[in-house]
């Protein structure tokens, strides 16, 4: 059976860009999860990690080490494919990709199709402190906007949180069956999309610990560390003049 033609490498093969200082992720706000556990009671904090976007809860709980080198050399092994929401990367030989599929299996979360993503903004960030009279279904409320805030929208710390979607929190019913997952997922997909891999340093936005673990869960690092002692053979063997070749 012939081989699969793939796409061409978005970066020559031991001419990928370095991961060189930093890469980081907004989706780690720690003052925000801390905030969000104070201020819910213990039954409160249970039923929103039950709840239809306790997914990123439990993610939280399970405290994945942030393998930054892994998501850079994946990123620099991507094939250039014309699909704006799919990753897909070349790894030992085999086809990696990562799509909304792929994210809607791993997480359960609702990836619904809708028509219009809504990106208007405004800021809900100091509200923590003032809820201790609230009733329950108001704590709800507060316990998803940070769901929305830290790892869905999982944008810089500083940065006012989009207002439309946020507001559907109101009527708790519509926000938990939202498709947060699709919204979650062309979050994420614009970030690694965008980045520059050149640059000294850059941040992902959005949901990157799913990421992760798709990449954990098929094995990938291993592949990867196959894939960088060939880019590391390759650049010796250019380097005296001669190929690389395995006996």
């Amino acid at each position: 059976m012939d081989l699969l033609e793939l796409p061409p490498r978005m970066f020559t093969l031991g001419e990928e860009p370095a991961a060189i200082r930093s890469i980081s992720y907004h989706s780690n706000d720690t003052k925000l999860f801390k905030a969000l556990c104070d201020c819910l009671t213990a039954d409160e904090y249970e039923d929103l990690k039950a709840s239809k976007l306790g997914v990123f809860i439990k993610f939280k709980e399970l405290e994945f080490g942030w393998t930054s080198r892994l998501v850079h050399f994946m990123l620099c092994f991507q094939l250039d494919i014309k699909k704006k929401f799919e990753l897909w990367s070349l790894v030992a030989s085999q086809p990696a990709r990562f799509s909304l599929i792929e994210f809607e299996h791993l997480t359960g979360l609702n990836c619904d199709y809708i028509k219009d993503l809504e990106n208007s903004r405004c800021e809900i960030t100091k509200a923590f402190y003032h809820c201790d009279e609230w009733s329950r279904d108001d704590c709800m409320r507060l316990g998803y906007l940070a769901i929305y805030a830290g790892y869905i929208d999982g944008k810089k710390f500083s940065s006012a949180t989009p207002a439309s979607l946020a507001r559907l929190v109101m009527e708790l019913e519509n926000f938990e069956n939202y498709p947060w997952g699709r919204v979650a997922f062309k979050v994420l997909m614009d970030s690694l999309k965008a980045k520059d891999l050149y640059k000294t340093s850059y941040t992902v936005d959005g949901f990157i610990q799913i990421y992760i673990f798709y990449l954990l869960q098929n094995n990938v690092n291993n592949f990867v560390r196959k894939d960088l002692d060939e880019i590391h053979r390759y650049a010796q063997g250019c380097e005296d003049g001669s190929e690389s070749r395995e006996e």
